[in-house]
Order: C-alpha cells, then structure tokens, then sequence
C-alpha cells in the first residue's frame, strides 16, 4: 500500500504529539532532579554527564538520524530541561552573533541565559564575580595560534576550566549592499583580519582594514554604512540584515578555534575522569641552561603525551617566559599524578588551569 503525502503528514503529526507527551515526561523528572541537586548543594550543570548521555544516545542509534544530528538534538533537550532545574547564566564575547555565542550554545544549548560581553577580560570579570555562572573564551585557533589575552588572563584569575568546545570558523564578508564595489573599509576582530589576510589582499587590497572588539561588532559597523563592511559569521549577518557578497573567505578551508569553557571552583569543581581527558597548567622555570628540558624529562619517563606547549613573556623585564601545557590524562591515573608532582617540583611557577574531558 503507497501512502499519500497526507496519509504520512498525519502520522508525522500523530509522533511529534508523542515526543511532546515524552519531552514533557522527561521535564518533569528533570525539575525532581534539580530539587534534589539544591538539597544536596550539587552542582546543576555537569558537561560529563551530558557528554556520557549524548555518547549512549549515539551508541544506540540506529538511523536513518546521523549521531551528529542525535547530539545535537539531545544537547537541545537537555539544555531546555536544565533550565528548569536551575538557569545557566554564560559569559561570552559579544554582541550576538559573534562566533563566541556559537560555541557557547553549541556546549551549554540555546536555553542557557545569554550574558554578552564586551571584551575577553569582561568575560572573565562578569565569571569571577558570580554574574554569570560561566564563561566561553576563545584560547587557541588553527591557523592563528594561541589567543594571547585569554591565556595572561588565566594567570591571576581564580577560574578553572572545566570544558572545552571546538568551533569550525567561516568567515563571511558582510555589508549592507549585496555587492562586493564600492567598499572604503573592512571591520573585524584583529584574528579574523589576520585569518582572511590572503583574500582580502587579493580581493580588496585597497580598502582600509579597522580593528573592532569582534566580529559582531563589525558587522554592527558594518550595518550602519554602506560603503563599509564586516567580517562575521551568517548568524551575524542575520542579526544584522546583512547581504553576504562573498562567502568562507578565511584563508584555511580548515579554520577552527578552541575555546575553554571557565567558572569559579565553588561553581563546578573539576570533572571526574571521563576516559579522554585534558590537564591545561601553566608553569615558569628559572632561567638557567636546559631548565625547559628538565620539565619535560617527568612527561616522558611517566608517558605522559603532552598536545600543546606555547610560551608568553612574563613581563618582569628579565625575558622570562610563562610555558602553557596541555596533557593529555587526569591526575587521578597514577602515571599522570607522578608526573605532575615531579613537575610541580622543577617549577618555580605552576598552577594547574584545569581537568576536563577534551572536545573531539
């Protein structure tokens, strides 16, 4: 029997009523859940148990649903029911539409509570200072490498991270005209201007290049003159109401960024182990021949893989350097905590960023 495209509109409204009837059921529990998290002074948000959820979602899947849409789905769910056990105020760099928000949304889900703001140090003022239950920080980009502010900013901040979330950048050329003549002057954040120098010196190498506090903010710019443009994200383009005269125009096909996803110890502690997990810790040695050396002699007679190694001035005027780790582990393996002790000894500076499970 061939079924008619009503006959199957039916029956796809006869299922969403039973989804609904579930989701609700599931609310329901979950608003139970929150009482007794309260009760007991347990953190509401726990990004491993929401991993370990969408991970056994995946496992059972049978299609025709691809598991990257199953985690995207369930990540919704579960976002909308967390904000009824308890409302997840996140930090981030704005105005809407920056690539901040997306990675912001893509961890906590779009029921979290939106805290913009207008700088990465505000980001990180609006987390310690209880204003915003988390934060979202860019730390580290593919083709740019570290974002330098974020890391001096962990140095003195009493944060930790607790997650992370990978992000593939597209950056779009954005304006109010649908046309790529007639533009005197392109407004970015400094990362994205150095990500497109390649397109934009063969495509616009006359047009002045200006600095904004995002991406967002540039393609705000960018909606208040014609003969100006923005480089930003569709969504900003979007919010905005943007033409889009030339898409993906970042210089690696390939471009994504890190962020770190930050709160006050007393907020989440760390993580427990979740079987592929991160220690980012940053340490200073003093400086004399091979002490670089020697911090790295307990990672590898320990075999403990180290995925990231950057240095950044420490600014005492003596060309002394801060050296930024990531490990890969958790400091409960064995293997792990002796090499992290041994380490902490050869340091004249070490202070542990944080543990959490590492983002695919």
């Amino acid at each position: 029997m061939t079924l008619n495209l009503a006959d199957l509109r039916v029956q796809i409204d006869a299922i969403d009523q039973e989804l609904l009837t579930l989701l609700n059921r599931r609310a329901r529990v979950a608003e139970h859940v929150g009482e007794v998290k309260k009760r007991e002074g347990t953190p509401f948000f726990r990004p491993e148990r929401v991993a370990k959820v969408i991970e056994q979602i995946q496992h059972v899947n049978q299609g025709p649903l691809k598991s990257e849409h199953v985690a995207a789905v369930w990540r919704e769910i579960m976002s909308a029911c967390l904000a009824l056990e308890s409302p997840t105020r996140v930090a981030y760099l704005g105005p809407a539409g920056t690539f901040s928000e997306q990675a912001a949304v893509q961890f906590f889900g779009a029921s979290m509570e939106h805290v913009p703001c207008v700088s990465i140090d505000e980001v990180f003022r609006a987390t310690a200072s209880g204003s915003a239950s988390y934060g979202v920080v860019p730390v580290e980009n593919s083709s740019e490498g570290i974002v330098s502010r974020s890391l001096d900013l962990f140095l003195n901040s009493p944060l930790h991270i607790v997650g992370e979330t990978s992000l593939l950048v597209r950056h779009n050329l954005l304006r109010l005209v649908n046309s790529m003549e007639g533009i005197e002057a392109v407004y970015a954040h400094p990362q994205a201007l150095a990500q497109c120098q390649g397109w934009l010196t063969t495509h616009l190498p006359h047009v002045e290049r200006h600095v904004a506090s995002s991406n967002a903010e540039g393609a705000r710019l960018a909606s208040t003159n014609p003969a100006w443009a923005g480089i930003a994200s569709e969504r900003a383009g979007t919010q905005f109401g943007l033409h889009t005269p030339a898409h993906g125009i970042q210089d690696d096909a390939f471009n994504r960024t890190r962020f770190a996803v930050v709160c006050l110890p007393q907020t989440m502690s760390a993580p427990p182990p979740s079987g592929k997990d991160c220690i980012s810790l940053v340490v200073s040695v003093i400086n004399r021949p091979g002490a670089v050396h020697d911090i790295l002699v307990p990672l590898k007679d320990h075999g403990v893989s180290m995925t990231r190694f950057e240095s950044r001035p420490a600014r005492s005027g003596q060309w002394e350097y801060y050296f930024y780790i990531d490990l890969q582990g958790h400091p409960s393996q064995e293997p792990v905590k002796a090499a992290l002790a041994e380490l902490r000894r050869l340091c004249a500076f070490y202070k542990v960023l944080g543990t959490y499970p590492a983002s695919d």
